[in-house]
C-alpha cells in the first residue's frame, strides 16, 4: 500500500484506525506452506487471538486455513465465519472442564495442557480423540511474557510426567490423537526450535495412534529495516527432514501442524494516527497522538518495538521525536526516535499492527475503539466501526440512587 493509499483511508475512516493488507497475510501464508512442501500433510491452524476480526477468519478459510482458538468465544467466532468444527483446535489454558467439553461437543480438535483435566475428560469422554500439550522446557522468545516452554511456565504438562500420562491414559483408555508443544513468541535460534522438536518426537513415541504433531509457532517477523527474522526456509528444509524420517519409523504418514498468528498478520498492518500536539520541553520532543494504550499496548506491556513513518512527510528532515499518547500516565511508543519531521496534523503509521494490537484494545479513560479496514482487492473495506458513545454505555445498567424517602 502506499502513503497516499493510507491517508486517503485515514481521511475516509478517521483516526486512529487499524489497515490490514490481505496480500500480505497471503503472501506469508503461501510462504509458510511454501517452507513445508516436501511434507504430504501439512495443516496451518491460525491462531485467532493475534487478530479476531470475523473478516480476517474468512480471508484464513479461504487460503486453507485452520483455527487454533483459547477460548469458547473464539470457536463460535470460527464456527460464525464458516470452518467447521473439525477444522478448529481448541488449545486452552486454565478454563474449566465445562468449557473444554462445549468445545467438545461442537466436534472442535481438543487440546488438553494439564493433568487434572486430562483425567476428568478421559474419565467422562474417552471415546472423544484429544491432543496432549507437553512443556518441552525449552526457553524460547523474546520476552519473558512470550516465552512459555520453561520449566517455570504455567503452560503444558511437564516432560517429567510422562510417566503420570500414561497411567490416566492407560486407568481411562482414553484416545490421544496428536502431541503439541509452544515454546514462545520470536523464535529466532531454529536449532532451539529443533532441539524442543526432538523432545516432542521422543514423546510422540509412547502413544500409538497419533494422527498429527503439533509443533506451535512463535517465528519472528521483522520489526524494523534489516531486522533479523526466522529463516522458515531453513527451518522447513530442516524439520521437514526429520518429519518424514520420524513418520517412516512410526509406520504411519502423520499430519505436521502449526499454529502461526504474529507471522501471518503482524506485517499486514499498520495503525494509523493524527499528531494533536507537537510539545517541545526542555529536554525533549514530543509527538502527542489521539491514542494511546488504550488502542495499541504493545511497546508498554512488552517493550515492543514499532517502526514508525511519518507517512503526511515521508521526505522531510529527520529529527527526533518521543512518540507518547493521550492516557493520563505514563502512554509511550517511541522514545526519542528519529522520526521525519512532524507537524501538528501529521499521520504517522505504526508498522506491524497486526497481531496482538486490535485485539488488546480496551476502552481505558472511556475512549472508544478504533476503526478496522481491509485493504483487498485494491479496494478499502470497512470491516468494523469505530466505536460510538452508545457502545461504551451498552451493557451499564443505571440504577436509582436517590434517596428513600424515610417511611412515617
Amino acid at each position: 500500500m502506499t502513503n497516499t493509499q493510507l491517508l486517503k483511508i485515514a481521511e475516509d475512516f478517521g483516526s486512529p484506525v487499524y489497515v490490514y493488507n490481505s496480500n500480505v497475510i497471503s503472501q506469508q501464508y503461501k510462504r509458510l506452506t511454501s517452507a513445508f512442501s516436501s511434507v504430504n500433510k501439512v495443516k496451518i491452524n491460525y491462531a485467532v487471538k493475534a487478530l479476531s476480526n470475523i473478516s480476517i477468519l474468512k480471508l484464513m478459510k479461504t487460503l486453507g486455513a485452520g483455527l487454533d482458538t483459547v477460548s469458547i468465544q473464539e470457536v463460535q467466532l470460527g464456527l460464525t465465519a464458516g470452518f467447521k468444527a473439525e477444522q478448529i483446535i481448541f488449545t486452552p489454558n486454565g478454563v474449566s472442564l465445562e468449557e473444554i467439553e462445549k468445545a467438545a461437543i461442537l466436534g472442535c480438535q481438543i487440546n488438553i495442557d494439564n493433568l487434572s483435566i486430562l483425567e476428568q475428560f478421559g474419565t467422562k469422554h474417552p471415546d472423544i480423540p484429544v491432543c496432549i500439550r507437553i512443556n518441552p522446557h525449552v526457553m524460547a522468545g523474546g520476552n519473558t511474557n512470550i516465552s512459555v516452554g520453561h520449566i517455570d511456565s504455567k503452560f503444558g504438562i511437564s516432560i517429567h510426567q510422562i510417566p503420570h500420562i500414561l497411567r490416566i491414559v492407560e486407568n481411562t483408555k482414553m484416545n490421544i490423537n496428536g502431541i503439541h508443544m509452544h515454546t514462545g513468541s520470536d523464535i529466532l535460534d531454529i536449532d532451539v526450535f529443533l532441539y524442543a522438536s526432538e523432545i516432542l518426537f521422543e514423546t510422540a513415541k509412547n502413544f500409538k495412534n497419533l494422527d498429527f504433531i503439533d509443533f506451535g509457532s512463535g517465528f519472528k517477523v521483522p520489526y524494523k529495516p534489516g531486522d533479523i527474522e526466522t529463516n522458515i526456509e531453513e527451518f522447513g528444509e530442516k524439520l521437514s527432514i526429520r518429519f518424514n524420517e520420524f513418520c517412516k519409523n512410526y509406520g504411519k504418514e502423520l499430519t505436521l501442524a502449526f499454529e502461526p498468528g504474529k507471522f501471518l498478520v503482524s506485517e499486514a498492518g499498520q495503525f494509523l494516527a493524527k499528531v494533536n500536539v507537537v510539545k517541545q520541553t526542555t529536554s525533549t520532543v514530543f509527538a502527542q497522538i489521539d491514542s494511546g494504550f488504550n488502542h495499541l499496548i504493545r511497546p508498554m506491556l512488552y517493550g515492543s518495538q514499532h517502526e514508525i513513518e511519518n507517512i503526511s512527510n515521508p521526505k522531510g528532515r529527520e529529527r527526533f521525536y518521543s512518540v507518547v499518547g493521550y492516557i493520563c500516565e505514563t502512554d509511550t511508543f517511541a522514545n526519542n526516535r528519529r522520526i521525519n519531521e512532524i507537524n501538528e496534523g501529521d499521520i504517522l503509521a505504526f508498522k506491524n499492527a497486526g497481531a496482538y494490537c486490535y485485539s488488546m484494545a480496551s476502552n481505558y479513560n472511556s475512549r472508544y475503539r478504533p476503526a478496522e479496514v481491509l485493504w483487498h482487492n485494491k479496494e478499502a473495506h470497512l470491516i468494523r466501526k469505530r466505536e460510538t458513545f452508545e457502545d461504551i454505555l451498552n451493557n451499564q445498567i443505571q440504577i436509582d440512587l436517590k434517596p428513600k424517602k424515610a417511611k412515617i
